[in-house]
C-alpha cells in the first residue's frame, strides 16, 4: 500500500510490493529507489523486480547504486537464480566494486548447473583458492605447534 513508504525518510520501502510504484517513484526522481528495490526483490516475482533493479543499478547516487546490487544478491537468495541481465550486470561490475557481495550471494545460493560459464569459472576460482588457503593455514599451524614444542624441550 502506497500510504506505508515514505520517499522522504525511506521507511516502509523494503515492504515495497508493487512495481508501478516503484516505476512512479522513479519517473519523479525520488531519491531512495535503491532501497525500494531492495523491497521489490523480497516481495516481487524476479521476472517484475529484474527489470528496476538493473534501473537502480544505473542510479547516480553511489549509496543507492550499492542497494541495487544488494537487491540482486538478494533476488539470488530468493529466487535460487537470476535473469541473464541480472548476470550481465554482475559481470560487467565485476569482483571487488559495488556487485562483490551479489557476486558472492549468486554462488551460494544458485545451483552451479545454473549458474552461466563466467560464474562457474568464478565458483571453481574460489573452491580452489580457499582449499589453498586453508592448506596453507594448517601447514603453518603446525609448524608453528612443532616450533612451539622445540622451544620447551630446550
Amino acid at each position: 500500500m502506497a500510504s506505508e513508504w515514505n520517499w522522504q525518510s525511506g521507511e516502509g520501502l523494503l515492504g515495497i510490493d508493487d512495481p508501478a510504484e516503484w516505476d512512479a517513484a522513479y519517473e519523479r526522481g525520488e531519491e531512495r529507489l535503491g532501497t525500494a528495490v531492495i523491497g521489490l526483490a523480497f516481495n516481487c516475482p524476479l521476472e517484475e523486480a529484474s527489470p528496476r533493479i538493473l534501473k537502480a543499478m544505473r542510479l547516480p547516487d553511489p549509496h543507492q547504486r550499492g542497494f541495487a546490487y544488494t537487491a540482486a544478491g538478494t533476488a539470488a537468495r530468493i529466487n535460487g537464480e537470476l535473469t541473464p541481465e541480472l548476470y550481465a550486470a554482475l559481470r560487467t561490475e565485476g569482483p571487488g566494486g559495488f556487485a562483490e557481495h551479489a557476486i558472492r550471494d549468486t554462488l551460494t545460493f544458485v545451483p552451479f548447473r545454473q549458474l552461466p560459464p563466467w560464474f562457474k569459472r568464478r565458483k571453481i576460482m574460489t573452491r580452489v583458492r580457499n582449499k589453498v588457503e586453508g592448506w596453507r593455514l594448517r601447514s603453518e599451524d603446525a609448524v608453528t605447534d612443532a616450533w612451539k614444542a622445540l622451544r620447551r624441550r630446550r
